[in-house]
């Protein structure tokens, strides 16, 4: 029964984790993304908005 619940708890461990750092990799793309919106809106300036 216990060797069970260690095999339950390392399992939900390890897929934490990978949720975790899946998780985080896209936030920091998002914010990527978001920086390089900003300064390509700034660089464009305000004539160009035909996309």
């Amino acid at each position: 029964m216990l060797i069970l619940l260690a095999i339950i708890l390392g399992i939900a461990w390890v897929m934490g984790f990978t949720v975790f750092h899946v998780a985080s990799g896209a936030i920091h793309l998002l914010v990527v993304l978001a920086i390089v919106s900003v300064v390509l809106h700034f660089v464009r300036g305000r004539g160009s908005s035909s996309v």
